[in-house]
């Protein structure tokens, strides 16, 4: 029992949710409060294309034995960011409550908070532990039923109180959308900072918020295309140090640094395949560059493609069955899908203008892309049969589109050109929500990790 929710000691943000969670005869203690779980009444139907945002409360969490009232208003602070930037709800100002909760566990005055039209309500408390640690507790009210939806608790050191705010909010997102949520994440970016013709740019992460900024390279080499491995341990990149471009493998914790290998020529936009034991990437040969699988076992490489062409930035299908890239072996920038195997090569991709960066969705039934024509980049999503496509957004040097875990938000850069730099925004999928995400400077390149485990 102890040792399930001790506290892992981490220098950086990836400790194991599973060590923050207390037993589940505490989630259990906590859900009993509400009586009958029965089937919820609140929910937000996210299949619809324009979705009104569900008002939701979200108080204050009560600082209990020891705890410092600031903490709890922290925390509450980030639960409302988070979901108001999804875009799906739409916490209501504090001015406006009635009720002040102090006791989060006796039920609220349902009634109270019907009368300022909250749908769902969020309250929590945060305690001092005799052993340094802190518990924080939350539980979310559907008012309209005047039932108790959900309830956890969680056990962790101080400093990993935002950590909790996440999978707090991820808890939410869960039981109102029945989806899973993408708060308790990481980007990898490059960080790029300087005047535009001496960019210093550096390998950088933080939380999906923009909070918790690490940089893991120091400037010195150029980088560029991080990308998580599915274990979130990993990230593979391309590095300029004064030759031909290398890929890169970064343990994210240690620091530690390894060469993937030596390849002759350049090498492309490498990305881990779905189980993590191998790299795809393009190498270029000459005029041409082809797609090759590299076994990070064996080191093994193999050729996938052998065109007269520019084949490069492939992407695995979640299934790890099928491969999108882009090539303009049919005269200009196009998408193609092939096995995995490299057999079967076929374009998807038939509209006007010049399609790049395609990425496969978690979901498994979408590909997004950036896609260039009349002046402007546009990220757009298609059906993988190349069927629906969809525009989500677009302006002046729009690119490198990154999925959420769930499928449900796609982060990208946009450089609008000058003596300014690029910064990441997120748009839904569904083509709404545009927002810009906070970075300390110029950002590029973003990749969104998996849901920390």
């Amino acid at each position: 029992m102890r040792d399930l929710i001790r506290s892992m000691p981490l220098s950086g943000a990836a400790l194991s949710r599973r060590r923050l969670l207390q037993s589940a005869g505490g989630a259990a203690a906590l859900a009993a409060l509400g009586a009958r779980r029965a089937e919820a009444v609140l929910r937000i139907d996210i299949t619809q294309g324009t979705i009104q945002p569900l008002p939701v409360a979200i108080t204050d969490f009560v600082a209990g034995q020891g705890s410092d009232p600031e903490l709890g208003r922290n925390l509450s602070a980030v639960i409302v960011n988070n979901l108001r930037r999804s875009g799906l709800f739409a916490p209501i100002d504090p001015k406006a409550f009635i009720e002040k909760i102090q006791n989060v566990d006796i039920a609220p005055r349902f009634q109270d908070w019907r009368v300022i039209n909250a749908q769902g309500l969020v309250t929590g408390r945060v305690s001092a532990q005799p052993d340094g640690r802190i518990r924080t507790e939350f539980r979310l009210w559907d008012v309209v039923a005047g039932q108790q939806l959900a309830g956890q608790q969680y056990f962790t050191r101080p400093e990993h109180w935002r950590r909790i705010a996440h999978i707090i909010s991820d808890q939410i997102y869960e039981r109102l959308t029945g989806e899973k949520g993408y708060f308790d994440t990481r980007i990898v970016y490059v960080d790029e900072t300087g005047p535009k013709d001496k960019r210093v740019k550096r390998l950088t992460i933080m939380d999906q918020d923009g909070a918790n900024v690490r940089y893991l390279t120091r400037g010195e080499d150029l980088v560029l295309t991080p990308r998580f491995s599915p274990t979130n341990q990993e990230v593979a990149y391309m590095s300029y140090g004064g030759g031909d471009p290398r890929v890169l493998l970064l343990n994210i914790e240690t620091g530690q640094r390894e060469v993937v290998g030596d390849f002759p020529g350049m090498t492309f936009a490498p990305r881990f395949s779905p189980d993590g034991h191998r790299v795809i990437m393009s190498l270029q040969q000459g005029s041409n560059s082809n797609i090759f699988l590299m076994d990070l076992r064996s080191r093994r490489t193999t050729r996938l493609t052998d065109a007269a062409a520019i084949d490069t930035a492939p992407s695995y299908s979640p299934d790890g069955k099928q491969i999108c890239f882009e090539s303009d072996r049919g005269g200009s920038q196009q998408i193609y899908v092939m096995n995995a195997d490299g057999s079967n090569p076929r374009r998807i991709s038939f509209g006007q203008g010049r399609y790049s960066t395609p990425i496969w969705s978690p979901r498994g039934d979408t590909i997004a892309f950036t896609k260039q024509g009349g002046g402007s980049f546009a990220i757009g999503v298609m059906r993988v049969d190349g069927s629906g496509e969809r525009i989500l957004t677009e302006g002046f040097h729009n690119e490198g589109p990154t999925w959420s875990p769930n499928g449900r938000v796609l982060m990208f850069f946009r450089d609008p050109g000058g003596n300014a730099g690029p910064q990441l925004f997120t748009v839904d999928l569904t083509g709404y929500n545009e927002q810009r995400v906070p970075t300390p400077a110029y950002a590029s390149d973003p990749a969104w990790s998996p849901l920390l485990s």
